[in-house]
């Protein structure tokens, strides 16, 4: 069985948990298995750092720059200035210290960012749509990509040979003129697990700061525990908003391109993972899109 878990950036979120469940899962204990698991997972960690890139911004005098897409998706948008600090900090600096944290847990953990091997890779976008004052406009000298595919085959010979990947953006984008150039740029990370997920025909647990997908987010006896009709999944979507509309989003994506199911979860429990595979959480399931014509804009990059 294929595990891909994102952790997610937030600054309340604690990776401790994940990490000791992705050791066990790796090394297939079975005094802490799922009920029903038998022996080691393939596990793939994808992570974000949007907090991160705010303080360290902040740090440097710079606001960081959020917008909004005409489907009503919040996202960063990344100037030059932010990409080489993107770059400096999710792949350099969280990326390395997860990695770090993994092999301490006795994990032999690879870090990889979307550029290595084009592991994540597809177009690059210099303008975004975007509303600004109830007004759409074309905003451009953005460093965003639209993520078209996963280089599978690289992933599948480091699970092979025993490594566990630990992914993050930047992606691999490329440029307009078919000249083979490739720039690093910013792209989602709940759908860049999605996208891996549904590669690897894995179950994706999405990581965060609060139990799962919420009906009033203000009260988190509201969560939904399982989606797996399309009315249901219409509730849901009513239900996300702000940034869990964008792992809703991710969801989808992962579902529609093959994977088995999306648990969306609490990451500051003791044992995140191993709960969240045993009911915690917002658990989502292909039958949920039965009917959908998957016709979702694409809203371009912004980490998490």
């Amino acid at each position: 069985m294929t595990v891909v878990v994102k952790i997610g950036g937030a600054r309340a979120v604690d990776p401790g948990g994940a990490v000791g469940d992705v050791a066990s899962l790796v090394a297939g204990a079975e005094s802490d298995e799922p009920e029903g698991g038998a022996g080691s997972y393939d596990v793939v960690v994808t992570h974000g750092g949007s907090t991160k890139v705010d303080e360290t911004l902040e740090r440097l005098g710079t606001d960081p720059e959020y917008v909004e897409t005409p489907s009503g998706v919040v996202g960063r948008f990344t100037d030059e200035e932010t990409m080489d600090v993107f770059e400096m900090v999710l792949p350099g600096l969280l990326n390395t210290d997860l990695v770090a944290q993994l092999q301490s847990e006795g994990v032999d953990a690879v870090g990889l960012s979307g550029v290595d091997g084009k592991l994540l890779h597809g177009p690059r976008k210099s303008a975004v749509r975007v509303v600004e004052d109830g007004k759409r406009k074309i905003r451009r000298g953005d460093h965003s990509g639209s993520l078209k595919e996963v280089n599978a085959d690289l992933l599948a010979s480091l699970l092979k040979d025993g490594y566990t990947p630990v992914v993050s953006p930047p992606m691999a984008g490329a440029e307009g003129d078919d000249d083979g150039t490739i720039t690093p740029v910013n792209t989602d990370a709940d759908r860049s697990a999605a996208a891996i997920a549904g590669e690897l025909g894995g179950t994706l647990v999405l990581l965060t700061d609060v139990p799962g997908i919420l009906r009033d987010p203000d009260d988190r006896d509201t969560l939904i525990r399982e989606v797996d009709t399309p009315e249901e999944w219409a509730e849901l979507e009513d239900a996300a908003e702000g940034f869990m509309g964008r792992k809703v989003m991710a969801a989808k994506e992962a579902l529609e391109s093959g994977a088995s199911e999306v648990i969306v979860a609490d990451a500051n429990l003791e044992a995140p993972i191993y709960t969240a595979m045993e009911g915690d959480g917002t658990h989502l399931f292909p039958s949920a899109l039965e009917g959908d014509d998957g016709d979702d804009e694409d809203d371009g990059g912004a980490e998490e």
